[in-house]
């Protein structure tokens, strides 16, 4: 079933327009691609200047996009609602510590948007982004495969980045990716990392220059990305912008492409009733498929170790979820 609901558009209502959120809709315009883009901000003043300083752009932008100021009853013909709406990490604050404050924002504007009649699918960016996903899949009553978290899609885009660096090759080139919850636990997977066809694993078996130490300090580096970005200008979101244009763009063109985002798991990877990152296929209908990867005997234990950590949080506010003793 295609639950795009516009077959001559494509409809996007955007709730929060923070630093994430204008940077996800200045990007989608000088993409172009969306037609008509809705910004729906508890600050009706902030997001009323971003629809007016956006339009101004239009004349350079490469396709024609209607952006306006909306509210919640804007989503009900909407093909995609994302929410970068809620607290934001403050400096010395881990994406965990956010639960509380905003799993109440987000049972106001999911109920909102589900009032509206919305029926399509819903995207989410705010940290803590695996808790928030699951929340609002809970809270919405839509498929799983129609509620999507940004995940891993920037921790993977930031590990390409470093291990190009690295290598001296394009990150386009480079194939791996960073697994598990968006935050400390979060995991590489080594054992299905290419540079073009060659295993890594086989390059630092080839060639004393390169060395898995190396890429241990890799990862640190990329797992802790955020906490310097903050600590330099108080917030990330350019990064976290672009893998959510990069996310839309998969849904309303069916693209049918793999991206490292949160997924509910029933049974892949060992875990269950879980939202959490890991490699999927994207197309117009959310989550087709969850890529399973075969990972080593190491890795598939810090995952199921993340997996917990985000049970854990769970727990205490849904009470189906079991983490593992």
């Amino acid at each position: 079933m295609n639950v795009l609901k516009n077959n001559h558009g494509s409809r996007v209502a955007l709730i929060g327009t923070g630093f994430v959120g204008s940077s996800y809709a200045f990007a989608l315009m000088n993409q172009g691609i969306v037609n008509d883009l809705i910004m729906i901000d508890v600050n009706e003043d902030k997001a009323k200047g971003d629809v007016l300083d956006l339009n101004h752009g239009k004349g350079f932008a490469p396709n024609p996009v209607h952006i306006s100021y909306g509210t919640y009853e804007d989503c009900h013909n909407a093909d995609l609602v994302v929410i970068c709406a809620g607290a934001n990490q403050q400096p010395g604050e881990t994406r965990l510590d956010l639960v509380e404050k905003n799993l109440k924002i987000f049972k106001s504007i999911v109920d909102q948007v589900m009032a509206s009649g919305f029926d399509g699918i819903f995207l989410v960016a705010t940290n803590p982004v695996d808790i928030l996903t699951y929340a609002t899949w809970k809270f919405s009553g839509l498929p799983k495969e129609r509620v999507i978290g940004s995940g891993t899609i920037l921790d993977t885009a930031r590990f390409r980045f470093s291990l190009g660096e690295y290598f001296n090759v394009s990150p386009l080139n480079v194939h791996a990716y960073i697994i598990g919850e968006h935050g400390d636990s979060e995991l590489p997977v080594y054992s299905s990392s290419f540079i073009g066809a060659t295993p890594i694993q086989t390059l630092i078996e080839r060639n004393d220059h390169f060395k898995q130490e190396d890429l241990d300090q890799i990862f640190v580096d990329v797992r802790d990305a955020a906490y310097k970005i903050i600590k330099s200008k108080g917030a990330t979101y350019y990064g976290i912008a672009m893998g959510l244009a990069r996310i839309t763009k998969a849904i309303l063109t069916n693209e049918s492409t793999i991206l490292t985002v949160s997924a509910y798991l029933d049974g892949e990877y060992g875990e269950d009733n879980v939202y959490i990152g890991v490699p999927v296929v994207i197309d117009r209908n959310g989550i087709r498929e969850v890529i399973e990867l075969d990972l080593s005997e190491d890795e598939q234990k810090l995952f199921s170790e993340s997996a917990n950590i985000l049970k854990e949080i769970l727990a205490p506010h849904f009470e189906d979820v079991n983490p593992e003793s």
